[in-house]
């Protein structure tokens, strides 16, 4: 049977309901996702539940062992380290970039981005516990803003691969490591406004500390323990 373009299939209905359950932290760091459990909360059958399993596996969100199944993926101290230390080296030099480049079309997108962000509720009436979905992608939307401005399509799409690798980590700040909701707007201004004053680096300074605060709030609850030289 023919599939008509731009109509998602199950596979995709259930691989963007895992998805957005993981991001928002509804399924927690370390859950084992039962195919009987998974199938009744999306409505699915086995075959599509197994392959939307394997994109996000794929993608680093779950992880899979022999015998054991599939499980989302666990908050690593280790991991958290190592990507916290490659996201500020890269992000920070693409920021730069930007900030050189861009024109007057990415200064326009920036703070057409930074006004949804700003307007959007960071936590949605049915979960207040966690940040809204729409919240996510204005987040998302609003970071991507910042880099775009950047010529380099290499070192770009290497500062995106990152910063999607970073948002399981980065939304779980919110909701595990109690991250200050107020701070929200306020966080952004501040990567905002030196960006658009063209202060290449005082908004890389910014930018590496946003990423390295986001790192620490999450250490308390990660799943091992820090490296001796790390302590």
């Amino acid at each position: 049977m023919l599939v008509k373009e731009g109509i998602p299939t199950r596979v995709d209905e259930v691989y963007a309901g895992l998805r957005a359950d993981i991001l928002a932290g509804r399924l927690t760091p370390g859950t084992r996702l039962k195919f009987a459990e998974l199938r009744g909360r999306y409505s699915t059958n086995v075959g599509a539940t197994r392959e939307a399993l394997a994109r996000l596996a794929a993608e680093g969100l779950v992880t899979s062992a022999p015998h054991q199944g599939y499980r989302v993926v666990s908050l690593s101290h280790a991991d958290l380290a190592d990507l916290a230390e490659a996201r500020a080296g890269m992000e920070t030099q693409v920021l730069r970039l930007s900030v050189r480049d861009g024109d007057m079309a990415w200064e326009a997108a920036l703070v057409a981005a930074f006004h949804v962000l700003e307007r959007t509720r960071l936590i949605g009436p049915d979960d207040p516990d966690r940040p809204s979905d729409a919240w996510n992608a204005a987040h998302a939307a609003f970071h991507d803003a910042l880099l775009r401005g950047c010529r380099n399509r290499r070192l770009l799409t290497m500062a995106r691969a990152l910063r999607q690798e970073g948002e399981l980590y980065r939304q779980w700040s919110v909701s595990l490591g109690g991250r200050a909701r107020e701070r929200a707007t306020a966080d952004h201004r501040e990567l905002l406004e030196p960006a658009l004053a063209r202060d290449a680096d005082l908004a890389a300074e910014r930018l590496g500390a946003h990423i390295r605060d986001t790192a620490r709030l999450l250490i308390s609850c990660a799943t091992d323990a820090p490296a001796e030289e790390e302590r």
